[in-house]
C-alpha cells in the first residue's frame, strides 16, 4: 500500500512542480485494502486503459484502440505508463500525422528520408517501449525526460512538450474519478 500511496503522491506533485522529471514506474500491490490486483492489461480490469483510451479518443486519435498494448507494454519495459503515448502526442498528434503506411507515430528512426516502418501500432508501441528502455534508459542513463529528450530528439523543447501531454494525461485522469483506482472490500 505505501507503493501506492508513493504513486498518488507523485501524480498530484507531476501536476504542480515545475520542470518535472518523468520516472519509470512499479507496479505495487497492498496489504491493508484489498485493490484489485491485474493479471493482464484488459480495458476492464485496469483504469489506465480506460482513462488513456478515453484520453485518445478525446484527441481522435488511431491509438486509442491501442490503449491496452501502451499499458502492457510500460509495465512489461517499467516504464510510466502515460509516456509512450506522450511521445506520440508530440512526434505525430497522437498518430494522425505520420509517414505513409508506417505505423510510426514517434519520429522512431524518422531522418530525412529514412523511415522505420512498423506493420501495425501494437508493434510500434512495443518497439519505442523497449528501446526507451534498453537504449536511452538502461544503456545510455537517461534518468528523466529531460536526459532522454536531449538524445532522442534534436529539439531544445522536445522534452518538455513530452511533459505537457504527460501533465494532461494526468489532469484527464483526474477529472474522470470514475476511472479511479477500484477498490474491493
Amino acid at each position: 500500500m505505501g507503493n501506492k500511496i508513493l504513486l498518488a503522491i507523485f501524480f498530484i506533485a507531476a501536476l504542480t512542480i515545475i520542470p518535472q522529471k518523468a520516472y519509470s514506474q512499479e507496479k505495487a500491490s497492498a496489504s491493508s485494502a484489498d485493490i484489485k490486483t491485474f493479471q493482464s492489461v484488459t480495458e476492464s480490469s485496469d483504469y489506465r486503459v480506460k482513462i488513456l483510451k478515453k484520453y485518445l479518443l478525446k484527441q481522435h486519435s488511431p491509438l486509442a484502440k491501442n490503449a491496452q498494448d501502451f499499458i502492457y507494454y510500460a509495465d512489461e519495459y517499467n516504464l510510466d505508463w502515460r509516456l509512450v503515448a506522450a511521445i506520440a502526442g508530440v512526434e505525430s498528434t497522437f498518430g494522425k500525422s505520420i509517414p505513409p503506411s508506417s505505423y510510426n507515430g514517434w519520429g522512431w528512426g524518422v531522418y530525412g528520408d529514412n523511415v522505420i516502418r512498423f506493420s501495425s501500432w501494437k508493434e510500434g508501441i512495443q518497439t519505442v517501449s523497449a528501446g526507451l528502455r534498453q537504449r536511452y534508459m538502461d544503456k545510455w542513463g537517461g534518468q528523466n525526460i529531460y536526459q532522454i529528450g536531449s538524445m532522442y530528439a534534436s529539439s531544445p523543447v522536445w522534452a518538455s512538450h513530452v511533459l505537457y501531454y504527460l501533465n494532461d494525461i494526468q489532469k484527464f485522469a483526474l477529472n474522470d474519478p470514475k476511472d479511479s483506482l477500484s477498490l474491493t472490500l
